[in-house]
């Protein structure tokens, strides 16, 4: 996730100053991540075959993304 993809989906909740966002609490990201992670808009996803997986296999999906995380961790 990049941070512009962050910035992105929060940007219209901030006062602008200029032509930039005035400046966000490191709380308030969190909490927009959070508000991500656990509600993904399936909508109109930016991976659509794992918004097709989220929907219709969610379990295996889970599976999937609990392999990936721990095997990105062992890559640390």
């Amino acid at each position: 996730m990049s941070s512009s993809l962050i910035v992105d989906r929060t940007a219209s909740r901030w006062p602008r100053s200029g032509n930039c966002i005035a400046e966000n609490s490191v709380e308030s990201i969190v909490l927009s991540i959070i508000s991500m992670l656990s509600s993904p808009n399936d909508e109109s996803p930016a991976n659509v075959e794992a918004a097709k997986e989220w929907r219709e296999r969610r379990g295996e999906f889970r599976k999937k993304v609990s392999r990936c995380v721990r095997k990105s961790q062992e890559m640390c």
